[in-house]
């Protein structure tokens, strides 16, 4: 056995094999680290990677609405909607400023918008008075109320057809504001970013706009509206003015003023951007704790209702088994 083992070990072959496998293992083990990826580099590529797949999509996403919104204000408008609107004269009877500006808080302008509005407030009191008489007089609702009543209904309810497109521009501004709102110190605290870095003001807002549209699409087309009426407008003054007015929030107005001041007489941006910054997140915090503060009296009613009667229950039932069961408590 011995000899086998030494004659194995002596042999040639057998030494050239051992070599050549200790010089493979030898190559392999050195090489391992260069050919072993970076834990930590993978991940910041994967992240990388993550990001702009994630920017990709929302700028696909802010384009197919921008598309779509540009589309909805360009489109043809009805012949008949508008000569209706145009024969009775209707921006005349039923428009003011204060309309104009709620238009363009609830995201709507142009004159399509305009003409669509009006046409729905000359129809729907119409609409609404058919639907009332078939419903009151046809199929025989409220049939215990005298005539003046059921004519008092009627009545009501075109007079609501005229007053709910009102309604529904009212509550797609009041939406729209507070999209912006949560999303406009985000939005500063970029700007700001931006601007210290030594962006000008054009290349910030156009940066910020591809980067909040993640929180709100309405901030970011704001944005993308101001930056091109900085371009084409000759008095920069304005665009920011206008940005005031179509957002309808004190929080932005304040900002448009500060970098109005900032053109005007060469102040630093950034440090007004900064303490602006801190009160509308400051403004947004307090909202927060309102809110909160004012759930205890609004939870006041439903436990009342709904979970002191379970409580009893729970507590009284097996109590209640009991007396039914034995016929006393002893």
């Amino acid at each position: 056995m011995t000899d086998h083992v030494v004659k194995t070990i002596t042999d040639p072959s057998f030494l050239i094999a051992l070599l050549v496998g200790i010089a493979v293992f030898a190559t392999v083990f050195t090489a391992l680290p260069a050919l072993g990826a970076n834990p930590l580099k993978s991940r910041m590529k994967a992240v990388a990677l993550e990001r702009d797949e994630l920017r990709a999509r929302q700028r696909a996403r802010l384009a197919a609405e921008a598309d779509r919104r540009r589309k909805g204000l360009r489109e043809e408008q009805s012949v008949g909607m508008r000569n209706i609107v145009e024969r009775l004269d209707l921006k005349r009877a039923l428009v003011d400023e204060a309309t104009l500006n709620k238009l363009k808080v609830a995201g709507f302008r142009g004159e399509n918008p305009l003409t669509r509005f009006l046409f729905f407030r000359l129809v729907l009191p119409f609409v609404g008075l058919v639907l009332a008489v078939l419903y009151v007089f046809v199929l025989g609702a409220l049939p215990d109320q005298p005539m003046f009543m059921k004519i008092f209904v009627c009545i009501i309810a075109a007079y609501a057809g005229f007053y709910l497109p009102v309604l529904y521009v009212t509550n797609r501004a009041t939406k729209r504001k507070q999209s912006i709102q949560q999303a406009w110190p985000d939005a500063l605290d970029l700007t700001l970013i931006c601007v210290e870095s030594g962006m000008s003001i054009e290349a910030a807002i156009r940066r910020v706009a591809d980067e909040i549209g993640a929180q709100s699409v309405d901030l970011a087309e704001e944005l993308i509206l101001t930056n091109a009426e900085l371009s084409y407008l000759q008095e920069r003054r304005q665009a920011y003015e206008n940005l005031a007015a179509r957002t309808g929030l004190e929080a932005v107005k304040g900002v448009t003023q500060a970098l109005i001041q900032a053109e005007r007489y060469g102040t630093p941006v950034g440090q007004a951007l900064r303490v602006l910054a801190n009160e509308s997140r400051e403004m947004r915090m307090n909202a927060a704790e309102k809110k909160a503060a004012a759930l205890p009296p609004k939870l006041t009613v439903p436990m009342i209702l709904f979970f002191l009667p379970v409580l009893f229950a729970v507590i009284l039932g097996p109590v209640g088994i009991q007396v039914s069961e034995r016929g006393s408590f002893f």
